[in-house]
């Protein structure tokens, strides 16, 4: 018996070495609509978001990005890459105070077009978001159509904009 038990062990760890491990993390709220949110404005010189913003016919990203994240800094030429290639951008500070946001942004550019300040990280966690940087591709009618976790890198961009067209 104490035999059977050792080769079932020794099996099963083979068996998890040759197996392929998955790394990708897969939101199940890819495919549904966005939840209800309405924030106030996380900076000087943009508007306020909702939900109801993003379900304007038009497929956009939104940005989970917070000023004291230094990745989030990271992904900033990227984020002005894709406003420049067409994409209509909105944000989510996390976290954070409007002073510390305006900074960020007078340091990193800014290319968005409204950012909602969620203190609490309320709308974060109703979006599935584990973290920052996070960006969502939000079709015409407000579904999440892809999730990217972690910041986005220049090899990331073209990916991002097939997306957004697919999200038409």
């Amino acid at each position: 018996m104490p035999l059977l038990l050792c080769l079932a062990f020794v099996g099963l760890f083979a068996s998890g070495l040759f197996k392929p491990d998955d790394r990708v993390i897969h939101s199940r709220l890819v495919g549904q609509l966005l939840p209800a949110f309405s924030l106030p404005a996380a900076a000087s010189d943009r508007p306020a978001l909702a939900s109801t913003q993003l379900a304007t016919g038009k497929p956009r990203l939104l940005n989970i990005f917070a000023s004291w994240c230094v990745p989030c800094a990271a992904e900033a030429p990227q984020l002005e890459a894709l406003q420049k290639a067409g994409a209509q951008i909105d944000a989510i500070a996390i976290r954070d105070a409007r002073p510390d946001v305006d900074a960020f942004l007078k340091r990193n550019g800014n290319p968005y077009a409204r950012i909602g300040l969620d203190a609490r990280s309320a709308v974060q966690m109703a979006l599935g978001s584990s973290g920052v940087p996070e960006t969502f591709v939000i079709d015409g009618k407000g579904r999440i159509a892809y999730q990217h976790i972690g910041d986005i890198r220049a090899d990331d961009v073209p990916m991002i904009l097939e997306k957004l067209r697919a999200a038409q």
